[in-house]
């Protein structure tokens, strides 16, 4: 049998959201806070790197959540059952604790515990499969639909940015290129049409970028094949832009 969710963490807080957020407040939000906890932002060594990842896995059970209008009717009555005052501390460090008072902390190798998950999924619950395996494929399902989820909102924002295609696909754009180019109007050489393998672009001032050829595959594909500083890079760039939009408004 899976074990029981527990108290829901406050996802309102981790999206920086009022409870009475509409649909568009929340994709908004998230695409906020996606950016700003995405652990591609930081180096694959970096002291903070895990600790990212769990909060960038927590904003995604919060969007799992509260953009389905009856996941987020069960949660909200769930948040009630509890009763739980909000407390005004930091809702990541509270998710963990919770995790933790649990026992659900990722146990035999998976990802961390996910009260979303476990509440909306029933825990994962196969039949006739081992624990290990069911274990397996809950974990698999779940990055699945995490990666899915970020790949949408990127892909808008990117569209918004004129980086991405507007059409099927949302191919990268010229615009996409210079931006991984990074360096004050610097641009990323050019892709070669037709031509598997690796592109050389020279950009600003001897930098060098090898990228895979991009024919036929969206910019979300495109970015995950990227160099780690060069995706830490479009990530940065792009959370500037998002976020000095936000302040704007």
């Amino acid at each position: 049998m899976a074990s029981k969710p527990g108290r829901p963490p406050n996802y309102y807080a981790i999206l920086e959201l009022p409870e009475t957020a509409s649909t568009t407040q929340i994709r908004d939000a998230y695409k906020r806070v996606a950016l700003k906890t995405h652990p591609d932002r930081l180096p694959a060594d970096h002291p903070d790197r895990d600790s990212r990842t769990r909060k960038f896995q927590l904003v995604n059970d919060a969007y799992y959540t509260l953009s389905d209008p009856t996941r987020r009717r069960d949660y909200d009555a769930q948040r009630k059952l509890y009763s739980r005052a909000t407390g005004g501390g930091d809702p990541f460090a509270e998710a963990e604790a919770e995790a933790g008072a649990g026992g659900g902390t990722g146990a035999g190798g998976g990802i961390p515990f996910s009260w979303a998950w476990n509440f909306f999924t029933s825990g994962g619950q196969g039949q006739g499969q081992g624990q290990g395996q069911q274990q397996q494929n809950q974990n698999q399902e779940r990055e699945r639909t995490e990666n899915e989820q970020f790949a949408d909102v990127f892909e808008e924002m990117l569209r918004e940015e004129g980086m991405a295609d507007q059409g099927p696909g949302a191919r990268p754009t010229g615009k996409f290129w210079s931006m991984v180019g990074g360096l004050s109007g610097g641009a990323l050489g050019f892709i070669v049409a037709n031509v598997p393998g690796l592109v050389a672009g020279a950009v600003a001032g001897n930098r060098l970028g090898a990228v895979r050829d991009a024919k036929g595959k969206s910019v979300y594909a495109v970015f995950q094949e990227l160099p780690q500083a060069d995706r830490a890079r479009l990530l940065s760039q792009l959370a500037a832009k998002v976020l000095s939009q936000a302040v704007g408004v």
